[in-house]
């Protein structure tokens, strides 16, 4: 294939995937969902213009990278320690009931896997997806309703950063285990020692990275440095301890959220994600998504898989918060809230695909899942509150 040739896949993604951005926002979707309708129309499925190469896969990796270590970027740990037992019970009902109910599922239209065979963790994998909350819509719909600073608001923010953090580490014990080779206590010694590791390696970075944010406030160093060092934790995770890359970015995010300049990094990060990575990312998840071999059978499938992620999380954060003594309404906001589903979801999807635990077909899914929860869960709150008006 001849280099230049790149060029013009790059041109047609980034043109189709902001056109489509943009119609997707006038519908009141999420942008990153025409972005991914971008992809469809201009892949193999429909137009045919654009087909995956080496190059675009690798691009790609440094769009979900990039994507990772802007959230970690943009996690507030402040928020997260008033909230914290309360938000991690919330989180943990909202991570292993979709998680059981996503296996379950699988091996309910596929057949019961024995433990440890190949569809077992297929099984397992389609309940981890299940387990990301992106709460960008609820953020925004809250925001609009003057209740983001409130205890229910507060709650859902903290629960949901919380409940990426355990899904990432459930994530990186699936695609461990699934290794033909695999030593179950390895793994879980693996990511123990990663996350000493981080600790250490965070303390030393973050009074590195103070130091020179103080002498050197509001330059280009400090976002260049802080990509490098995200670059950095991705590969030491996945070089050395076996972890996905994507956690490894994660964590660099986490250790420098609370630099007086992250907010100023994030900015940077946004930039070239908006700009070039993000959109060849989502774009590259249609280029995956193979339309011709969606069978009625897969329809089904996704109808199901949407009904379950969604009742799934109402139910595991709901009974929970009820549990921790917040009210029946309230408990049902947090639940509703935290069962929108968004880039993270696609994130755990794209390292399944490349792990040979998913299949490109079941994106159609995933998709399905992103677009219905960021509709519903506005006019669901709207209605709650109204209610509680």
């Amino acid at each position: 294939m001849e280099s230049y040739l790149v060029f013009k896949d790059l041109a047609i993604i980034i043109i189709a995937a902001k056109l489509c951005g943009i119609a997707a926002r006038k519908c009141k979707a999420p942008q990153v969902v025409g972005e991914i309708v971008a992809g469809l129309l201009i892949g193999p499925s429909i137009l045919g213009w654009v087909d995956q190469s080496e190059f675009l896969i690798q691009m790609a990796e440094v769009g979900v990278i990039l994507l990772m270590f802007s959230a970690g970027l943009e996690t507030d740990l402040k928020d997260l320690m008033k909230t914290g037992p309360i938000a991690a019970l919330i989180a943990c009902a909202g991570v292993f009931i979709p998680l059981a109910c996503g296996a379950v599922l699988y091996m309910a239209f596929y057949g019961a896997a024995p433990w440890g065979s190949e569809e077992f963790y297929k099984a397992v994998f389609v309940g981890t997806i299940l387990t990301a909350t992106s709460v960008s819509i609820t953020v925004e719909s809250l925001k609009e309703m003057g209740k983001l600073k409130g205890r229910v608001g507060t709650t859902i923010l903290s629960a949901a950063i919380i409940d990426d953090v355990i899904g990432i580490i459930v994530l990186t014990f699936v695609i461990g285990f699934k290794s033909p080779d695999s030593d179950p206590m390895g793994v879980l010694i693996n990511t123990v020692l990663f996350f000493v590791f981080a600790i250490v390696v965070g303390l030393v970075s973050y009074k590195i990275f103070k130091s020179v944010d103080t002498r050197y406030p509001h330059t280009r160093r400090i976002p260049i440095a802080g990509l490098a060092f995200c670059l950095a934790m991705a590969y030491i995770a996945e070089k050395y301890f076996g972890i996905a890359d994507i956690t490894g970015a994660y964590v660099a995010g986490i250790i420098l959220c609370s630099i007086r300049d992250s907010e100023y990094i994030a900015e940077k990060m946004d930039t070239n994600s908006y700009m070039l990575f993000g959109p060849v990312f989502f774009a590259s998840i249609g280029l995956k998504t193979n339309v011709e071999s969606v069978s009625i059978a897969i329809l089904i499938f996704s109808a199901a898989f949407v009904a379950v992620g969604l009742i799934s999380k109402i139910v595991g954060c709901g009974l929970m918060a009820r549990a921790c003594k917040f009210s029946r309404l309230d408990s049902l906001k947090i639940g509703v809230g935290m069962m929108t589903r968004g880039e993270v979801a696609l994130i755990v999807s794209q390292k399944g695909l490349s792990a040979g635990l998913l299949t490109p077909v079941y994106f159609t899914s995933v998709i399905l899942l992103i677009i219905v929860s960021s509709i519903l869960t506005p006019i669901i709150l709207k209605v709650l509150y109204a209610k509680e008006a």
